[in-house]
């Protein structure tokens, strides 16, 4: 006797409703992947342009969690300089970037890890950008378009948190 017709119409049922679950639920997570970064950041209340032209890919997981990848670590101008390191991740809610990692921005001759990136009021115009020990307000507008991000090369720094923060040796 073969197993097929040991199969019950319910069982048989439940393996086709298997089946097709099997089948469908890969292809809603590759249609959310496919779903773009500036759409999800307008989604979440944040301007699109928060991250440069150059990224590869991400991934943004139930939780929250996003992971940006870019070609390259680069450059980008927004009112300062902000660099971006191969792979930035931060935790992603309606108005919020928390907990930031592989962002810094030049201030005053000093690169500052980018903590957090905050649209408290939308209709306010206004982004936050906590460095640590300051915030700085922006105009939302600044921050539209994805900028062009240029290569990072000549400039000679390592981040690593406040440990391994500073200038490296230029020999």
């Amino acid at each position: 006797m073969s197993s097929l017709s040991l199969l019950t119409p319910r069982s048989h049922h439940l393996s086709i409703s298997l089946l097709l679950l099997v089948i469908i639920l890969p292809l809603t997570a590759t249609t959310a992947q496919e779903s773009s970064l500036l759409e999800i950041l307008r989604n979440h209340g944040l301007p699109a342009g928060l991250f440069p032209q150059s990224v590869k890919s991400f991934k943004l997981d139930q939780m929250g969690r996003l992971e940006v990848h870019l070609d390259r670590p680069c450059l980008a101008q927004y009112e300062t300089t902000v660099f971006f390191d191969t792979v930035v991740k931060a935790n992603l809610s309606f108005g919020q970037l928390k907990v930031l990692q592989g962002m810094s921005r030049e201030e005053l001759f000093l690169w500052l890890p980018v903590k957090d990136i905050i649209v408290t009021d939308q209709s306010s115009g206004l982004i936050l950008i906590d460095i640590g020990f300051a915030y700085k307000r922006l105009s939302f507008s600044r921050f539209d378009e994805p900028p062009v991000c240029r290569s990072h090369q000549g400039l000679s720094f390592r981040m690593g948190g406040r440990k391994g923060f500073g200038f490296g040796d230029q020999r």
